[in-house]
């Protein structure tokens, strides 16, 4: 056994549980939950525990841009605008850069309650576009950074062809993304051997129908692959795919393209109706990112109808403007709030978070059970905000009324990584965090 763990308090698939034991067999799953434990010999987790978050959604290097682009650009800035601004950061780092920002990025994830992540990974060239020495070097650093900080990685490795539909020659600041099928794969073939991997075709803007169809196939006998897309997350977006193929760029991938429960399809954010309730009768799972959806000026998902269509969501972080799953879930519920002017619209929408987010990294999480991943998350039951606060509504407490500042302790793959709220190894990587930004913003 690698750890034994005892809560006062644990969200169970049954409901809330008192003095619940959890063991942990050396593989970093649950061995065994026992409620109405004495607990002897366990490790006391603080408060309430729930089971961890997945972020299925990330960018890594963006974190070094928190805060660097809120200024008005020349003339009306927008997510286009946004973005010759992360090109430039992307032309920029190195594989040490890349190395310590994600590192420091998954220790503030671990910290915030999230317990493993979904890299969208593109950076694949050096500077000029050439291949590094080594074919997965900027992959390799992402999963050194991962295993460095103890969160579970799914590496999501980005096949980036072109400008825009149609084939658009690819411009010389996304000459640090571009691949073939074939290169792409096989980085696919040597990472998946070491380490949890998926496939992402970009957007549809970036690989043609053809290019699109030849990943899937490549990667067709390989069970449990994670497939993930940005799409429709900008209205330019969606009026270019109009133009191309004739229509919304959610409905021609549905009619083109066999989507089922391995797919995530990230933003999504510009559904009509029917395409709503169609794609979540697919069993795929829309990866919303909130936090970054408002700052890029994405728009809204129709989060209320997908649900009552039946369909499974998850969360992202993204560009990391902020890292907090509880402000992600807030923002997500406020913005249903908005549109619809009613309140308390998404009913269990963390939890809902948390197994679509395990369905879309294609990990066995989600719940506190045995067989499942020991990720752990407990929450600060002595902080204020908790003060005479019943089981039922301590999840409501944590996403409307605190944030990361309520998660104390963090359990990923059964190792307590997260006490007091900080992680064990956390000022190493600040450190080199710091010194890298200090380099890149001199």
């Amino acid at each position: 056994m690698l750890a034994r763990y005892i809560a006062d308090l644990a969200l169970l698939p049954s409901g809330w549980a008192r003095n619940v034991r959890i063991d942990v067999d050396a593989n970093g799953s649950i061995e065994g939950v026992e409620p109405d434990s004495t607990g002897n010999g366990a490790t006391k987790l603080s408060g309430a525990v729930v089971p961890g978050m997945p972020n299925v959604h990330s960018h890594a290097f963006q974190r070094a841009l928190a805060g660097r682009l809120e200024r008005p650009a020349t003339g009306r800035d927008n997510f286009w605008s946004w973005r010759e601004g992360m090109y430039d950061l992307a032309s920029r780092v190195d594989p040490d850069d890349v190395q310590s920002i994600a590192e420091y990025l998954y220790v503030q994830m671990l910290e915030a309650g999230y317990t493993s992540v979904g890299e969208f990974h593109y950076i694949h060239n050096d500077p000029s576009g050439a291949a590094y020495a080594t074919r997965t070097e900027m992959s390799d650093r992402i999963v050194a950074a991962a295993r460095s900080a103890g969160i579970e990685l799914t590496l999501l490795l980005v096949l980036y062809r072109h400008a825009g539909f149609g084939g658009e020659p690819a411009r010389p600041s996304q000459r640090r993304f571009v691949t073939s099928v074939d290169d792409l794969v096989a980085m696919f073939e040597t990472l998946r051997g070491h380490t949890h991997a998926g496939v992402a075709p970009h957007s549809l803007r970036a690989v043609t129908q053809h290019e699109l169809r030849d990943l899937l196939a490549a990667v067709a006998n390989h069970t449990h692959t994670p497939i993930h897309i940005h799409i429709a997350e900008q209205r330019r977006e969606v009026e270019d795919c109009v133009r191309r193929y004739g229509s919304n760029p959610i409905a021609w991938l549905l009619a083109n393209v066999p989507v089922g429960s391995a797919w995530t399809l990230v933003h999504a954010t510009h559904l009509e109706p029917n395409e709503t309730r169609t794609l979540a009768q697919t069993g795929a799972v829309a990866g919303l990112c909130p936090t970054t959806e408002a700052n890029l000026g994405d728009g809204i998902f129709p989060a209320e109808a997908f649900l009552r269509a039946g369909g499974a969501i998850a969360i992202g972080s993204d560009s990391h403007v902020t890292v907090d799953p509880a402000e992600e879930l807030r923002l997500l519920e406020y913005g249903q709030r908005l549109i619809h002017q009613g309140r308390t619209l998404l009913d269990q929408h963390y939890m809902r978070a948390v197994r679509g987010g395990a369905q879309s990294l294609a990990i066995d999480a989600g719940t506190i059970e045995k067989g499942k991943r020991a990720d752990l998350v407990g929450l600060d039951l002595e902080n204020v905000a908790f003060a005479a606060c019943p089981p039922e509504t301590i999840l409501d407490t944590w996403l409307f009324g605190g944030g990361r500042e309520l998660v104390k302790d963090v359990v990923a793959g059964g190792a307590h990584l997260v006490r007091d709220g900080r992680h064990v190894r956390g000022d190493d990587a600040r450190a080199r965090y710091t010194k890298t930004m200090r380099r890149l913003f001199a």
